[in-house]
């Protein structure tokens, strides 16, 4: 199939980011704002839930167009692994992050009103205030577990996001299993269930520097306070993600694609 070009590729990586911050995003809203029932009736488990079926809706819009990258950390290991051109990564992480900021503008037209009313609190991404990290509010119930140090998070966004790309790499792996009748997007999204339920703890599980960069933009913009306040925002949910996805590609061609069968 022939590309329509470069722009055609960047509306796509803009569309699919931003259906996977709208859907994802949404979730953390609707959870933290609890609208219907008390605090512990939403849980954990809904959060991880609704990011992976948005991370599969959100590649099986966007993947004939653009790949469906929708991750900066993805661009970039693909660019060092899979020949990826690398005047492309630029563009593609900018469009990436243009659409998770409109992805979260989209989560904030919908939750407006229950926002405003609980204070603007921080459902836009992961770190220090967010509803990762704190009771939940609209019930009783909720109660805080306590936060992790800046290296804690960043070790679990450096495993979460080489996880990440090891359920990439091996969605799209012919020479492996190979996931037939493009199921692909369904791999990758239980993978990002996985890693929200196993690794998700520490960090809220960013593995996505555009995912947290964008929406982070947006929340500050809107009223909520302190995102950018000190580091945090800049290591375990930016920088971390961005280093581990190469890792990841190399880890995934180290102890897989050498030892796999030739066909």
């Amino acid at each position: 199939m022939k590309s329509k070009g470069l722009f055609a590729e960047l509306i796509g990586e803009v569309f699919g980011t931003f259906i996977l911050i709208l859907l994802g995003d949404g979730v953390v809203a609707n959870v933290g704002l609890a609208p219907r029932l008390a605090a512990p009736a939403y849980n954990w488990n809904t959060i991880t839930i609704g990011w992976a079926f948005a991370v599969v809706v959100a590649v099986y819009v966007s993947a004939g167009v653009s790949g469906a990258h929708l991750n900066p950390a993805v661009t970039l290991a693909l660019a060092f692994k899979r020949g990826f051109p690398w005047g492309k990564v630029v563009p593609y992480i900018l469009a990436q992050i243009v659409g998770a900021f409109l992805g979260a503008l989209g989560v904030y037209l919908v939750y407006q009103e229950g926002l405003v009313a609980a204070g603007l609190p921080n459902v836009w991404c992961t770190g220090p205030g967010s509803v990762f990290g704190q009771a939940f509010w609209g019930g009783a119930g909720g109660s805080s577990v306590g936060s992790y140090s800046l290296l804690n998070a960043s070790i679990a966004e450096f495993f979460g996001t080489m996880m990440l790309l090891w359920g990439v790499l091996a969605s799209g792996d012919s020479k492996n299993m190979g996931l037939m009748h493009n199921l692909g997007p369904f791999l990758v999204g239980f993978t990002v269930l996985a890693i929200g339920l196993s690794l998700g703890g520490p960090s809220g599980y960013s593995i996505n520097p555009a995912r947290d960069f964008g929406p982070r933009l947006l929340g500050t913009l809107v009223g909520t306070k302190g995102l950018f306040d000190g580091i945090y925002w800049l290591i375990p949910p930016f920088l971390i993600p961005a280093i581990a996805g190469p890792v990841g590609a190399f880890l995934y061609d180290w102890l897989v694609s050498a030892n796999l069968p030739e066909k």
